[in-house]
């Protein structure tokens, strides 16, 4: 049996790497995004109006909020888990619908974008999977995986249809109603099935409990 030192031990270790993921994505959306404002100039409205951008960085947050209790001796709070279930929902969609959907596109170097659309949500998806110190999650509150996308949803089209500016191209007011609904349909149904997905891994005990 694990004695309580040594599960403080695991917690601390869990939370410091869970703390340098979240620094590392950070530095990667940094350098991105500098990168990027070479070229076209540093607009970080444009740069975190893209799904995957803003959703990196707020994940990377969590991470980052996540290790430091743990690290602090400290448990993580409940809304933390909440969150960080969302996120992880949210990361699984960026993965799905580049890796699948749109491969290849994009003007990121390859390596970032492979770091943001593949290797940040593996590693925040294996941590929720493997990582027991989530309780499960009650199923009625599972539609907290919905109200970030629709206010970035809503930002975007307000945006495309003042300034202009989209992030994707399914987006562009001129492509039509059908064709805008057709594809926000998919995203949220998509997104509830990441979100079921997420709250019944919940319900797993993970290979490591603390």
């Amino acid at each position: 049996m694990t004695s309580p030192n040594e599960m403080r031990v695991h917690a601390r270790e869990i939370g410091l790497a869970r703390f340098i993921a979240g620094i590392l994505a950070v530095g990667v959306l940094l350098y991105a995004y500098v990168l990027g404002g070479e070229a076209n100039g540093l607009n970080p409205f444009n740069y975190f109006g893209f799904f995957t951008n803003l959703t990196s960085l707020l994940t990377a947050a969590l991470l980052i909020a996540t290790g430091l209790h743990p690290l602090l001796g400290r448990p993580v709070p409940a809304w933390l888990v909440a969150a960080r279930a969302v996120a992880t929902a949210c990361m699984l969609i960026v993965a799905v619908v580049y890796n699948v959907l749109v491969p290849g596109t994009g003007t990121a170097p390859p390596l970032v974008s492979a770091a943001l659309h593949i290797v940040l949500p593996a590693v925040v998806f294996l941590d929720w999977l493997l990582v027991g110190d989530r309780p499960p999650l009650p199923w009625p509150r599972v539609w907290l995986v919905i109200p970030y996308p629709a206010l970035w949803l809503a930002v975007v089209l307000v945006r495309g249809a003042t300034d202009g500016w989209v992030p994707y191209g399914f987006l562009l007011p001129e492509r039509g109603l059908a064709s805008l609904g057709l594809h926000v349909i998919g995203l949220f149904a998509a997104l509830s099935a990441a979100g079921a997905l997420v709250w019944a891994v919940s319900r797993c005990r993970g290979l490591t409990n603390w």
